[in-house]
């Protein structure tokens, strides 16, 4: 877990640290409805009873299933493209998504981001019921995996740019 930076006590990490996160999932505030609940829940008497559903090899072993769904060479080579578009100095700087990541890019996603955007995807088709993955899977999970590797400069957040957006700009590029 990684608290928000402006969050007094915590400190940013380093990009090679974040690079190791697999994913980052943006999670806001509950709704008042979800909140209430929340306090009523767990300020009571009541004992939380937990119960494992898996062990530690059944971890392994699922992520050893994960590793095995197949994925279309098409597919990788949509990861690796949508990868290196991130990075300023591989991008192409004649396109709108291209022109984004000159301007506010500081340093873009390295090659762990292809590894976890087809390890994503291949999870993603499992979860949806397939033992194949689409390069739609690599579109669904690309916000995730890609929104912690990249590095904006002062730039972006002068004008207010934020990671989703600049992925959103390569993810519409890419899909052309």
């Amino acid at each position: 877990t990684q608290n928000p930076i402006e969050q007094e006590g915590t400190y940013p990490l380093p990009e090679a640290q974040l690079d190791r996160f697999f994913l980052q999932i943006a999670i806001g505030y509950p709704s008042a409805e979800e909140e209430r609940r929340i306090v009523v829940e767990t300020t009571g008497e009541n004992e939380v009873s937990l119960e494992k559903v898996l062990n530690a090899r059944d971890v392994l072993d699922l992520q050893r299933v994960v590793r095995r769904v197949p994925v279309p060479p098409s597919t990788v080579e949509l990861a690796v493209r949508l990868a290196r578009a991130t990075r300023p100095e591989s991008c192409d700087p004649s396109s709108e998504a291209g022109s984004a990541v000159k301007k506010w890019i500081s340093w873009g996603a390295g090659p762990r981001a292809s590894q976890s955007l087809i390890v994503g995807a291949k999870a993603r088709a499992l979860l949806s019921g397939r033992f194949a993955v689409s390069d739609e899977d690599v579109f669904q999970i690309a916000k995730p995996i890609l929104r912690h590797r990249l590095v904006l400069n002062f730039q972006a957040e002068a004008d207010g740019i934020r990671p989703d957006d600049i992925i959103d700009r390569l993810l519409h590029a890419v899909r052309e």
